[in-house]
């Protein structure tokens, strides 16, 4: 399983390549807003990294917000798209005009990660037409009350049977036993924040068995 990280601070993204060898990143406005840059300042701090970590390292850009059809995603998204071609991954809404824009996109290979995925369906559509990742969303459907565990192993088993290419990339992760799930449900990646994966990967009794240990060390004669 891959690991991305729901970010766009550069400090951030240094870390986690450097501590937890993370293999991407995803961003979006709010990840933008959080870097304090403007947006193309930030989108540019993201393709120096991209350049810099490999083409194997895949980030997400998203398009704005506000566009409604799926020309004005297809004119901003290849804008982003060739800031960093090595790298970047145009992110689209599942939306009618979003998955329109995905097939023009597929026209001109360049790569798509359908995101706000809250359905099967919309994850079914996602595989039919190409997508390099769609990204189911749990931490929100799970937060009002919605069964998630099995959201992900249905969409998995929907592309095995197809064949698709697309890859699972479960988004909106909360916490180190989402990130357990989504791997036990075969999905392909996970995008957390920085602190879900900090804290992820620790555990109370970690330090107090290394505690323990060094108290028997200290009380061991080491010759």
């Amino acid at each position: 399983m891959k690991f991305f990280l729901d970010s766009a601070k550069v400090d951030e993204i240094r870390y986690a390549r450097e501590m937890w060898a993370i293999d991407g990143v995803t961003s979006n406005p709010r990840h933008i807003k959080t870097s304090g840059k403007p947006f193309l300042a930030a989108v540019e701090d993201l393709a120096t990294l991209g350049r810099e970590f490999g083409e194997d390292f895949a980030i997400s850009v998203e398009v704005n917000p506000h566009h409604t059809t799926a020309e004005a995603m297809v004119e901003e998204g290849e804008r982003i798209w060739n800031m960093c071609p090595t790298n970047f991954v145009v992110k689209l809404p599942c939306t009618e005009a979003g998955y329109k824009a995905l097939q023009i996109f597929g026209e001109k290979d360049i790569p798509c990660n359908m995101t706000l995925c809250f359905s099967a369906v919309q994850a079914l559509q996602a595989g039919r037409l190409g997508a390099r990742f769609i990204s189911p969303f749990i931490g929100w459907k799970e937060a009002n009350g919605e069964e998630v565990e099995h959201f992900i192993e249905e969409i998995v088993t929907i592309y095995d049977n197809f064949d698709f290419a697309t890859e699972i990339l479960v988004a909106a992760v909360r916490n180190g036993r989402q990130i357990a799930e989504a791997a036990a449900a075969g999905a392909d990646i996970v995008t957390a924040g920085f602190d879900v994966y900090k804290e992820s990967f620790e555990h109370p009794y970690t330090p107090v068995g290394l505690k323990r240990f060094a108290d028997a060390w200290d009380a061991t004669p080491y010759k």
